[in-house]
């Protein structure tokens, strides 16, 4: 990759009069179908690209542009950005917007008009931008709300290049991909993120900084790609025990695995032989011990 020239400190990125000028020329109007919140303060893009932590040689990849504002700011700091977006019409405008705002960069930014929960490596180096030479290296994304974490998880699946990113979601969102063990918010979501990466919470970000302004404030997550805790059993293997330990937090994990092990019985010699304690709950448990777990499934249920 070839890092990009240094962006003129100046440098503009989209204001509010920018982004409501682009949607008064796509006749466009926010949509919850597809969580659409366009950031419009220019100062919020920068700290998100800062918090990101990009090298300059890095390829980046963002769901849900929108608009554009954040794909500016990511121009500025990688030498290349790959955009995935849904809505075709703004899909459509986003070249035009990097022509505009980055002239000199625009033949860099890529993008793929498609669902983000159907990305594929192979769909992602069908529009591979200039300044790449490679998959991306990183996620940096203001993530639709209303799939913010399906759409982070399947990326983390299907794209193992991706080392480190940033993602804003709802605060409550991102208190619980953040959450570790015993954690009133700990759960699915803590659980599956933690078998990629270790995760932190970055900052919150207020609402008056979107348009349109959503009703409660927005997290950023920060992510550093690890190596997942086994290699013995299938990733899908431990995230049925961790679905199966939250379906009924309320219970053992003696009464709630029950299902997945065959019986109480077998759950419960699973559960001693992976050294967990079988009155524990789930909530209790790091995603090394769903792993171990997962490992002594009884054969009468494999």
């Amino acid at each position: 990759m070839v890092p990009p020239p240094d962006a003129p400190a100046t440098a503009p990125l989209l204001s509010a009069a920018d982004v409501r000028r682009l949607a008064a020329e796509l006749d466009l109007r926010p949509t919850k179908q597809w969580g659409q919140n366009f950031v419009i303060d220019p100062n919020t893009i920068r700290r998100i690209v800062a918090a990101a932590d990009l090298a300059p040689d890095e390829h980046v990849l963002e769901i849900g542009p929108g608009l554009g504002s954040l794909s500016l700011g990511l121009l500025d700091a990688a030498s290349a950005v790959t955009a995935v977006e849904i809505d075709p019409v703004t899909a459509a405008r986003l070249p035009a917007t990097a022509a505009e705002f980055r002239p000199e960069r625009a033949a860099d930014l890529a993008v793929l008009h498609a669902d983000a929960m159907t990305l594929t490596a192979e769909g992602l180096d069908s529009v591979r931008p200039a300044g790449a030479a490679s998959g991306p290296t990183a996620l940096v994304a203001n993530l639709p709300y209303n799939v913010a974490v399906p759409v982070l998880l399947h990326a983390l699946a299907v794209l193992p290049g991706l080392r480190h990113g940033l993602v804003m979601v709802q605060e409550e969102v991102a208190d619980r991909l953040a959450a570790g063990p015993g954690s009133r918010v700990y759960g699915v979501p803590s659980a599956k993120a933690a078998w990629y990466a270790d995760v932190r919470k970055a900052g919150v970000i207020g609402t008056q900084v979107f348009w349109p302004a959503p009703r409660i404030h927005s997290g950023l997550v920060a992510f550093t790609r690890r190596e997942p805790p086994t290699q013995a059993v299938d990733r899908r293997e431990v995230f049925a025990v961790v679905d199966a330990a939250f379906a009924q937090r309320r219970k053992t994990l003696r009464a709630a695995l029950a299902t997945w092990a065959g019986s109480p019985a077998l759950a419960e010699e699973a559960l001693v032989a992976a050294g967990v304690d079988p009155k524990a709950r789930g909530e209790a448990l790091d995603i090394a011990a769903f792993a171990r777990i997962a490992e002594h499934r009884p054969e009468a249920a494999s």
